[in-house]
């Protein structure tokens, strides 16, 4: 059982809430003024829906962010193949966006109530969910309590915790407990994961393995890529992915040393686009030449760097190139996720802070098809070996796409440790059929 500390801490943050809960418009009108919230959606963030709710059985699935998103889609549209309505929510006008342009229709898409005790219970007592699904590491407290309070199964899929936030629930332990055993079940991404879940007093736990290996490659304009592929000709190429600050500059610094013995095309795909102003300056003042996707810009034989500032378009990027560095690994920590440029055929190079990806770096570099560099010098010799070298290029091509291939089957195992959720909501929803928007 919880203590009294961990029962008096869930309060003072429930009292807390409802105080600023009527100031918070202006939060929310500062983020939408930098474009990170819908303007026209912005009621959704109080608990209000935007649509009728459809009858029938339906699942709440919440996805913080892209990467979450992208994760889950599989899963999601498995649920919905059998006959159950999903609402999808999530947090940034970015996710919005791709679950808008992969699953459409098939779902409804609401913006996340914010974490306090009105939105919260203004959303569950209009879409009245049968079950709660959260992807990899969203725990929000009021909004665990109360579908605890409603006795909805809350289940934590692709579930994961990284060295900080395990670091920080470690040390409340009883707050941990309170909120944590009120999760039906954990469905894990890796052994070390599970382990993690059990000590901080989750259970049941399970392992699945990552949901991300078992999704499908990222789409891309075949129409773009064909123009693309003409404009560059036989430029070499290389790509900066997912960057933070400082990776940029590092990218551009390897550009500059490898371009007159190669001709290279250097492609940069920010993790954030809204600094591409920033970037584009920065690039700029150091003699070089950027193309940007949102302007259309071709890529002459003079332009040094390609910088996707576009969300949703990584399949793009990475069709053009067989070498990628995974960024948020060699300046920030916690890395990104490396599978979707092994999925695509590319050699994969990263920088050595990948803790939140430690178990698929170690698969990859472990069959050979991605490397870890120290500092820029270390990057631009990896980047100038691996386009000089085809051989050792396609081997790690053709390793890192057996090693997608091995690591496939968490979606199948998720839905097997689903199947006492959802069986009663497909006979539900046979009983009772949908009426679709």
């Amino acid at each position: 059982m919880s203590s009294f500390r961990a029962r008096l801490a869930l309060s003072s943050y429930r009292w807390i809430g409802s105080a600023i809960y009527p100031f918070v418009w202006s939060y929310l009108a500062l983020r939408a003024a930098k474009g990170k919230e819908d303007p026209a959606r912005r009621r959704e963030r109080y608990g209000y829906a935007s649509v009728p709710r459809p009858q029938g059985p339906l699942v709440w699935f919440h996805a913080a962010s892209v990467g979450e998103t992208n994760a889950v889609i599989p899963l999601i549209k498995e649920i919905h193949r059998r006959g159950i309505n999903v609402v999808l929510t999530t947090g940034t006008t970015t996710s919005a966006r791709v679950a808008a342009g992969r699953l459409g229709s098939a779902v409804i898409h609401q913006y996340v109530p914010l974490d306090f005790k009105p939105a919260v219970n203004r959303f569950l007592e209009y879409w009245q969910p049968d079950l709660a699904i959260i992807a990899e590491s969203e725990i929000w407290p009021m909004t665990i309590l109360e579908l605890g309070r409603r006795h909805i199964p809350q289940v934590l899929v692709n579930g994961r915790l990284s060295d900080r936030t395990f670091a920080r629930w470690k040390k409340r332990p009883a707050l941990a407990d309170a909120l944590f055993e009120n999760l039906a079940l954990v469905i894990a991404q890796s052994d070390v994961d599970a382990e993690r879940f059990r000590t901080l007093g989750a259970l049941p736990v399970m392992v699945s393995g990552n949901l991300k290996v078992d999704t499908d490659a990222p789409p891309h304009d075949p129409q773009a890529l064909k123009e693309y592929r003409q404009q560059i000709g036989t430029r070499k190429t290389w790509a900066a992915i997912s960057t933070f600050d400082g990776e940029e500059a590092a990218a551009g610094v390897v550009h500059r040393a490898l371009k007159e013995r190669t001709g290279l095309l250097t492609i940069i795909v920010p993790r954030h686009p809204e600094r591409s102003d920033a970037i584009e300056a920065a690039l700029t003042a150091k003699g070089l030449k950027v193309a940007r996707r949102t302007r259309r810009d071709p890529l002459t034989p003079d332009v040094d760097i390609f910088l996707g500032d576009t969300i949703g378009e990584m399949g793009l990027y990475l069709r053009l190139t067989e070498v990628a560095f995974v960024g948020r690994s060699l300046f920030a920590e916690g890395g990104q996720n490396p599978l979707e440029p092994a999925m695509l055929g590319c050699a994969v190079l990263s920088g050595g802070n990948v803790q939140n990806f430690r178990e698929t770096y170690q698969m990859l570099a472990k069959n050979g098809s991605a490397k870890i560099v120290r500092d820029v010098e270390m990057l631009a010799k990896g980047v100038n070996y691996l386009l000089a070298n085809d051989d050792m290029r396609r081997s790690m091509i053709d390793a890192g796409l057996e090693t997608v291939q091995e690591m496939r089957g968490a979606l199948s195992a998720t839905m097997k440790g689903l199947e006492p959720y959802i069986n009663p909501l497909v006979v539900k929803a046979r009983l009772e059929p949908r009426n679709d928007l």
